[in-house]
Order: C-alpha cells, then sequence, then structure tokens
C-alpha cells in the first residue's frame, strides 16, 4: 500500500460542482458510501492519504548511529593498532566485534524504528467514514478518493472535501490560507472555477481544523492530490529520533563510563612505567572496552520498540516514549465514566413527567422493539417497580408524551438504520453520539423516528450544538404548519434555569407567580423535579432533561446566522426526565481492583449528575458500596470542587474519588491537586476541551474511537478501545518495561565491574622480565563481551512481568534507574564474580602449575613454559563465563531467587534469555579446544581437572547469591 500514484487525481473544481455531479464523477454515494472492496480498489490506485516524503526509517541513518559513537571509535583505534604491530589474530576478532556490534544494532535499531514508525501510523488521526452503509472509524491514511467524511467539532480535517450536510460548520485554515478567523461554511455553488481557495466555502481542506459545528463531505483529494499537500510537503514530517529521559540518562552513564575506561588505560600503562609495547597497548584498549557496556543503548531501543509493540497488541497506541518511563509511576488514574468504565451502549429505560410520573421503556441496544409503560407517580418520589403498569401510545394520552418524543428525535443528531450489506443484512446500526442514539432508539419505539418527521415535513432551520460550558443543545424546526419550535436537552440544572413553564399534560404552567413584587417557585417545582433526578440517577442511570417552546421569529432576522443562543434558550417549557442507563464493562471491575492491589487510585471524573456517577462508581468499586452519597466526601459536585481554593482542597484528607457535572477546567484543577501532593497522574479525555488536561497530566491518554483529533495530539497514549482495563494494562507493562530495563542494565554493569576487577588485580601478577600477566587475551575479553554478556542483556529485556508487578506500590517519580539497592547489587555481585573469577586463575598458576609464569607469554605460546599461563586463562575465562551466563537468571529478580522452580517453568515464556544462555554456554567448549582458534587467537589451551575449581565456582557463587538475596528480604524494606 505504500506505493502512491500522485498524478492519478484529477484537478476537478470541485466547488463548481453540486453534489449530485460531484457523486457521479467520483462514482459514490453520499448515502452510502464507498463498499469495502471499492475502498480497497482505490487505495490501491491512489495510494495512501499521506504526504509525499513524510518521515520514514532512513536505513543509512541508523547504521550511521552505529559507527559515530565512542566505542567503535575505541574498537577502530585498537584494531589500527592491532594490524600495525601484526597482531592479525587480535586484529581479525576486533573487526569481527566491530562488524558483528554493527550489524545487530543495525538490526535491533532499524527494526525498533520501523516499529515506531507504524505504530506513529497507527496513532495518527483518524477518520469517520461510511463505508458499506455504516459508520467506522479508520486510521486517516486508508481514506480515499469518494469516501463519504464525516467530522464535528475538534477533528482534523483528513482530506480535502465537498460538502454536501453543513451544520453551524466553521474551520480553520491558518495553516493554508494564512487568515486567522475561521471560515463558516455553507453549501451554496461557487461557478468561478478560479476561485480563492479561502472563498471556496463548500470546500473543506486536509489539515484544517473543525472550531465549531458538524458537517459530512465527499472527499475529492487525497494525501499529494489535497491543496495542503501542494504546497507543504513537510507538514506530516515527524521525528523518529526522539530521546527519552531514560536514554539521556543511560547516555551520560556511557560517557561517565567512557572516561573510566580512559582511566584504566593510563592505570594499565602506569603500571607498566608507561613502557610501550603492542601486547600492552592492546590489553589497555581491551580493558577500556571491557569497561564499556557495547549493546546498552541498541537494547534500551530493543527493549522500548517490543513493549510499544506489546501494548499496541493491547490496544494502546504509544505517541510518546517517554510515557513508556511514565507509565510505571502512576499513583493515580483520572478517568471518565461513559465508554471508558461503561459499554457505551445506552439505552433510554425510563420517564418522569410532571402531573404523570414514572413511565418504563422496555427492550435493549440499537434495535428500535420495545413498548413504553406508564407506571404513575409513588408516594416518596422513588422509582417504583415493575407492577400496575399500563402500556401507553402517542394517541392515547395527552400532548406532552408526543412533545417529549419530538424533542428525543429532533434535538438529536444520531442516525439509526438498517443495512443492506450482504454480511450484516437487516442489523440495526447507529451512527452518533451514545446518549442520542438511545434518544433516537426510544422515538422509534414510540412510533416517531426523525426521518418519518423530517418526510412529513420538518426542516431544521438552525442548530446550537452541545457546548460543555452549557451542556446544552438546542434546535430550531420549522413544522409542516409554518410553525417554529426549539427543543432544547441538556443537564436538568442547566434546562430549569432557561424555562419559565412547565407542562402538565396538555397544560403549561408558570414556573413563577408574581406575588408582591416577588418570584416564588410554585409547590416548590424545582426541589420536586431534583428528587426525581436524584431517585432516577441512584439506580446508575444518566439523567436528561428536555424542553420545547413555540417561536415567533422577527421579520427579517437571519434565522440560520442570526439567532442569539441565550435568547433562543430561554422562556422554556419544561417536559419531562429521560433516564438512560449505561452498564459498566464487565472487565472494570477487576481492573479498578487490580490498580488497589497495584496502590493505584481510581478517580471518576464525569458530566452525569452526583447519584449516577456514584451508582456506577460502587458497581466498579471505585468508592464502597455502602458509601451516603450526600454526605461523603469521596463524592463530590464540580460547582463545589471548583469554588474551593487550592488551600482549602489540599486542606482534605483525601481528594474526592468521584467528581460530577465535571468541567474541563475541573479536570485541570484535579491535576493541580494531584501534583501539589505529589502524586503523579494519568488522564483521559476525549474531547477539543480535554486538551489542556491531558498536557496537564503526567500521562495524557485519549480516546481513540470517541476522541477528537486534537485531544490525540496532545496525548501520549491513545486507546484504540477506549476501555479502562487498557489503562491497566498499560501501566502494568510500563513498570515491566522499567524493572526489565534495570536487570538487564545490572547484568551488563556487574559483568564489566568483575571483567574489570579481574584485569587490574590481575596486573600485579608479574613474568621473568616484569611484564604483567594477563587473565584473559584481548580477544577473549571482547569475545565475552559480545557473546556472553549482550545476549542475555536481550533477555532479560524480554522477560515477562512478574508475578508481583502490579502488586507493590508505585515507584515514586524521583525514583531513577540506579536506585541504592541496584548499585550495591552490580558491586556486590561484580566483586564476588571477579573473586571467583581470580582466584581460579591463581589457584591454577601458582598452586597446580608451580607458578611457571615464563616470559612474552602476553604475546604467543613460544614454548612450554607458557602451558600453565594458558590454562590458567582458560581457568579464568571459562569460570568468568558460566558465572556471567548464571548471573543472567539472578538478574530475573532482584530480591526473589532465579533458581525457584516456579521461575524456572516458565522458561518456555522467555526462549530468547534461556537459548542465549545455552548457546553461550556451548561456544564457550569450541572457543577453548579448537586447535589455533584456542592456541593463536584467545591465548589459552584446553583445559581438564580445572572443570573441577570452574563448577566450584559457579556453585560457590550461586549459594552466595542465593544467602544474599535470603539477607536482604530479611533486612530490607
Amino acid at each position: 500500500m505504500s506505493k502512491k500514484v500522485i498524478d492519478l487525481q484529477p484537478e476537478v473544481p470541485y466547488h463548481t460542482y453540486t453534489v449530485a455531479e460531484t457523486e457521479a464523477e467520483l462514482k459514490s454515494s453520499s448515502i452510502e458510501g464507498l463498499t469495502s472492496e471499492e475502498a480497497d480498489i482505490r487505495l490501491r490506485r491512489y495510494g495512501t492519504n499521506e504526504l509525499k516524503g513524510s518521515g520514514g526509517v532512513k536505513w543509512y541513518l541508523v547504521l550511521w548511529r552505529q559507527i559515530a559513537n565512542p566505542l567503535v571509535v575505541v574498537l577502530l583505534i585498537a584494531n589500527i593498532l592491532a594490524f600495525a604491530t601484526e597482531q592479525f589474530a587480535e586484529g581479525g576478532v576486533i573487526l569481527f566485534i566491530i562488524i558483528m556490534n554493527a550489524t545487530i544494532g543495525f538490526y535491533q535499531d532499524f527494526s525498533a524504528e520501523q516499529t515506531m514508525e507504524a505504530l506513529r501510523n497507527m496513532s495518527s488521526p483518524t477518520a469517520q467514514v461510511i463505508r458499506d452503509e455504516t459508520r467506522i472509524v479508520i486510521p486517516n491514511n486508508q481514506v480515499v478518493p469518494g469516501d463519504v467524511l464525516i467530522f464535528e467539532d475538534g477533528d482534523v480535517i483528513g482530506a480535502d472535501c465537498r460538502l454536501f450536510e453543513v451544520f453551524n460548520l466553521e474551520t480553520d485554515e491558518a495553516l493554508l490560507t494564512g487568515e486567522s478567523l475561521p471560515v463558516q461554511k455553507n453549501l451554496d455553488l461557487i461557478k468561478a472555477s478560479e476561485e480563492s481557495l479561502g472563498d471556496r466555502l463548500n470546500m473543506v481542506f486536509a489539515s484544517t481544523t473543525v472550531v465549531k459545528g458538524r458537517a459530512k463531505g465527499i472527499v475529492t483529494g487525497t494525501g499529494m492530490g489535497t491543496q495542503i499537500g501542494k504546497i507543504a510537503t513537510t507538514l506530516m514530517n515527524v521525528d523518529t529520533n526522539e530521546l527519552t529521559p531514560l536514554q539521556k540518562r543511560l547516555n551520560k552513564m556511557a560517557y561517565c563510563i567512557f572516561v573510566a575506561a580512559v582511566i584504566l588505560v593510563i592505570v594499565v600503562f602506569a603500571v607498566h612505567k608507561f613502557r610501550y609495547s603492542n601486547e600492552i597497548a592492546i590489553y589497555a584498549i581491551s580493558v577500556a572496552i571491557s569497561m564499556i557496556p557495547q549493546g546498552l543503548v541498541a537494547i534500551v531501543t530493543l527493549t522500548m520498540a517490543f513493549g510499544v509493540s506489546r501494548m499496541a497488541k493491547a490496544k494502546a497506541i504509544v505517541r510518546r516514549l517517554s510515557s513508556l518511563e511514565s507509565l510505571g509511576a502512576v499513583t493515580n488514574i483520572c478517568s471518565d465514566k461513559t465508554g471508558t468504565l461503561t459499554q457505551s451502549k445506552m439505552v433510554a429505560v425510563r420517564m418522569w413527567f410532571p402531573g404523570d410520573g414514572f413511565y418504563r421503556i422496555s427492550g435493549t441496544g440499537f434495535v428500535p422493539e420495545g413498548e413504553i409503560f406508564r407506571q404513575g407517580e409513588t408516594n416518596n418520589g422513588e422509582v417504583p417497580i415493575q407492577a400496575n403498569e399500563q402500556v401507553v401510545t402517542l394517541d392515547s394520552g395527552n400532548d406532552q408524551l408526543l412533545r417529549t418524543i419530538q424533542a428525543s428525535a429532533l434535538c438529536n443528531m444520531a442516525e439509526l438504520r438498517r443495512t443492506n450489506h450482504p454480511e450484516t443484512h437487516g442489523e440495526w446500526t447507529a451512527i452518533g453520539d451514545p446518549t442520542e442514539i438511545a434518544l433516537q432508539v426510544l422515538a422509534y419505539k414510540a412510533g416517531m423516528p426523525k426521518p418519518e418527521l423530517v418526510d412529513n415535513g420538518f426542516r431544521l432551520v438552525a442548530e446550537f450544538p452541545f457546548d460543555s460550558s452549557v451542556k446544552r443543545m438546542s434546535v430550531l424546526y420549522e413544522t409542516p404548519s409554518d410553525e417554529h419550535l426549539i427543543f432544547t436537552k441538556g443537564a436538568t440544572e442547566r434546562i430549569l434555569g432557561c424555562c419559565s413553564h412547565y407542562r402538565d399534560g396538555d397544560a403549561e404552567i408558570p414556573l413563577r407567580n408574581e406575588k408582591a413584587g416577588e418570584d416564588s417557585i410554585q409547590v416548590d417545582f424545582e426541589s420536586v423535579i431534583m428528587k426525581r433526578v436524584d431517585a432516577l440517577a441512584e439506580q446508575g442511570l444518566r439523567v436528561l432533561s428536555l424542553s420545547y417552546r413555540k417561536f415567533h421569529p422577527t421579520k427579517g432576522v437571519d434565522l440560520v446566522h442570526g439567532l442569539d443562543r441565550d435568547e433562543v434558550e430561554s422562556n422554556l417549557v419544561f417536559l419531562g426526565l429521560v433516564g438512560i442507563y449505561d452498564p459498566p464493562r464487565a472487565e472494570s471491575l477487576p481492573a479498578v481492583m487490580k490498580c488497589y492491589e497495584a496502590g493505584i487510585r481510581v478517580h471518576m471524573l464525569t458530566g452525569d449528575h452526583p447519584s449516577t456517577a456514584a451508582a456506577i462508581a460502587k458497581e466498579v468499586a471505585i468508592i464502597p458500596a455502602d458509601t451516603d452519597v450526600k454526605n461523603s466526601s469521596m463524592v463530590m459536585s464540580a460547582d463545589k470542587f471548583d469554588a474551593m481554593s487550592d488551600e482549602q482542597i489540599d486542606a482534605l484528607d483525601e481528594l474526592p474519588r468521584v467528581v460530577a457535572r465535571c468541567s474541563p477546567n475541573t479536570k485541570v484543577k484535579m491535576i493541580a491537586a494531584l501534583h501539589r501532593r505529589n502524586l503523579f497522574a494519568a488522564m483521559t479525555g476525549d474531547g477539543v476541551n480535554d486538551s489542556p488536561s491531558l498536557k496537564a497530566a503526567n500521562v495524557g491518554i485519549a480516546m481513540g474511537q470517541s476522541g477528537s483529533d486534537v485531544a490525540k495530539q496532545a496525548a501520549d497514549i491513545v486507546l484504540t478501545d477506549d476501555n479502562f482495563a487498557t489503562i491497566v494494562e498499560a501501566i502494568a507493562e510500563g513498570r515491566r518495561m522499567f524493572f526489565n530495563i534495570q536487570k538487564f542494565v545490572q547484568h551488563l554493569m556487574s559483568g564489566n565491574i568483575a571483567t574489570i576487577l579481574v584485569l587490574v588485580v590481575a596486573l600485579a601478577v608479574k613474568d621473568e622480565q616484569g611484564d604483567s600477566v594477563f587473565p584473559l587475551s584481548a580477544a577473549a575479553i571482547l569475545f565475552m563481551n559480545l557473546c556472553y554478556s549482550s545476549p542475555p542483556a536481550i533477555g532479560l529485556g524480554l522477560e515477562p512481568a512478574s508475578a508481583t508487578n502490579m502488586k507493590e506500590p508505585p515507584r515514586t517519580s524521583k525514583q531513577g534507574l540506579f536506585s541504592f539497592e541496584v548499585l550495591m547489587d552490580m558491586f556486590v555481585y561484580g566483586f564476588v564474580m571477579a573473586i571467583l573469577s581470580f582466584v581460579p586463575f591463581i589457584l591454577v598458576l601458582f598452586v597446580f602449575e608451580d607458578g611457571q609464569l615464563g616470559y612474552k607469554c602476553n604475546r604467543g605460546y613460544y614454548s612450554d613454559v607458557c602451558d600453565g599461563v594458558f590454562r590458567a586463562r582458560a581457568t579464568c575465562y571459562a569460570t568468568l563465563t558460566f558465572l556471567i551466563l548464571s548471573h543472567a537468571i539472578n538478574c530475573r529478580d532482584i530480591r526473589q531467587s532465579g533458581w525457584q522452580w516456579s521461575r524456572l517453568k516458565t522458561a518456555h515464556q522467555n526462549k530468547t534469555l534461556w537459548l542465549s544462555i545455552v548457546v553461550g554456554a556451548m561456544i564457550l567448549f569450541p572457543v577453548i579446544y579448537v586447535p589455533g582458534l584456542n592456541k593463536n587467537v584467545f591465548k589459552h589451551l584446553g583445559i581438564s581437572y580445572e572443570w573441577g575449581i570452574v563448577f566450584a565456582s559457579l556453585f560457590i557463587y550461586t549459594a552466595f547469591v542465593e544467602t544474599y538475596k535470603f539477607v536482604k528480604r530479611r533486612t530490607m524494606a
């Protein structure tokens, strides 16, 4: 799909085409969209919807990163010295190391870059299209000419489109035209084919942003065929070389180690009184190289790429690598309710009308099958049980039910349709907000669906979309009898403030009467309604209020653009309440419980009524089941929380677990309160207004299905399934990855410390000419780092999470990779391995071989007098190799034994680690026993009785490790 045929998209002035002409030209339908088969054909023909040259992985840049680093420079110097002094064996090994290191590093880095590039493509802005008569969400790069694109407030438009349906649409085209003010769009035909882009009001363009309203359009151009593609080919370039804080710390560590390596070179020459010889120079360079964890950066990159890939499979797309490190430190999760903790499959199940009382609606899901039952009022105002109820229809009572159903159907942008696709023929599908879908299904059940009302003459004149600041939506319709009606829905407290009357049967009764010049609410009507709202909300229902009024337009006023929202949403007539139920996801409760086990506190920040939010919070264990909602500080309304000063919030024993009627500013305030308590917060969001809170949070998490593109771009992680349980999985993966990096860094550094100590201490062992007798040859040192340290470290990076991964409190945000315990372990393990490797060298040399050190044995096997030195080297090499390999098993857990049967039987879960250990052990034997290779390259001989010493050292080391960990478990918190 990567091939792009840029010139195939014709230069057609679609702004001069009618909608029908556009459909004919593009062979598409504004109602049905394209079929999946046709979309695939067009994707192959036109290519992906991307700008040419927009990033990608450059192999030569990846290769250059493998060469341009201090390690390779040191190796090259060593290689030049070896060949210049005719040390061809050492030179060959060093050259082999350079090539192998660069090859492995290139493969790991290139694979990681490709993985990250693929994931960046996955997390790029998505598009809502109609295919196979069904509204679906696809990656924006899969959009093709002829697709029907749907966009709304906050979306980044993914392609050039000819509009065919517009409601108060305004777009920000500053990126394309330089015009700073939003542009109001319409459907008027434009005759001039050369009209400037800014005046093509029936078109929208790729990479511009919807700032208001919503619309539908037919895609006319994608990729380089868009207007933005012709003038800005670099807009979508991405930085593929982002360095995370962890990588920066590791880089600093590498430079510190490099300085230490230079110091060691000086030490080696100082011990030999700065007398130069080829052997001393090669040995000094080898000591320096052994100090540097050669594969560290590549292994970190590979581990992160693997972690990101695992999270993608778990439906969490990582947009910023730095968020991976932050996940393990999360202490609090601030989550939305609808669609995240719940299924987002809302269904209207209750209604309440003044005078009539409660109603029950049967049926579930999108299928518009069910009946409406009148249950009446109860003495205590609580929701009645299913008894003494009667089926009602629109023609069996007064007009109150009729107006309510009209409001449900018309103050609503959702669509309900039955598909004709062969695979889903006859199934009901829905397009739109879940709450609006529930109301639309209710209208269908009542026998008054929106399409029928429109067909009978109801015409939409103006729309005031839902706004989180007012929590209302209103529409103005012209009726078949040329009347004008306003319908409004929204949060009850926001609707009541706009109402002057309420409907009781066919009568419209004033809410307020003039008495002695003062207003008084009749029969405390507002408190009656709020009591019914509480009763519905306590059953976990989301409660909406519906209202309407007759509108008499002023002559000459533009009803489409000239109306004031405050004027429209005033003097309304209150109709009634609708209770909508959104059941919790089955996985939400276990996920919340897992959070508590992991020391993570969950907060629900929702726009719902406090009782509704509390009811769902109880079901998923965010708050205890016996919580008294009205008297508990765990549940708080946003107006109360927002009214509190920072000092008052900080004085609370505990921040509220549930904040209801939440606004975007409330979320920002909650994040700030968490930060003042030195807590590490993850925040979910989906709307444009959520962007500030997503950026303010330590980890911003956007909803991939319901979220706007602006929210996704502001977030660190995007959930493709909008599921709270996925957040918990992402945190678990973040913890696993952090501890795995800690494990392999400990393994690499412990081995390096052991090797350095052996090499430096052995400088004190002098031969007959006063030269130090090297315990390991330069080739052996280099080969050991390549084959015995890096491969097990890679395996440790892929280690599965431990059983206690999500049963321990989160690490503090200040806790770095090198905690006191990790540093202590590095030096303890390194010191013990050094002793247990150097002692066999001394035993063979001075006990079993009578101290025959010979001369020039560093240079080669000149006589039998070097026999003892060569056997001692082989013993030291075998011992250190087995210790480093076994240390990889030890590093699987910082305190628990790596040799427990419960851990050993899970070896199949990390085949890379165990395979690297087995292969490393097998490679050891040819190195020791193959004639020529052992004596001429690695400068040691085959051994026999010395294996007893090797395995004795291995046994002692294992016993020490188990004792050391046992003491740590008993003494360290």
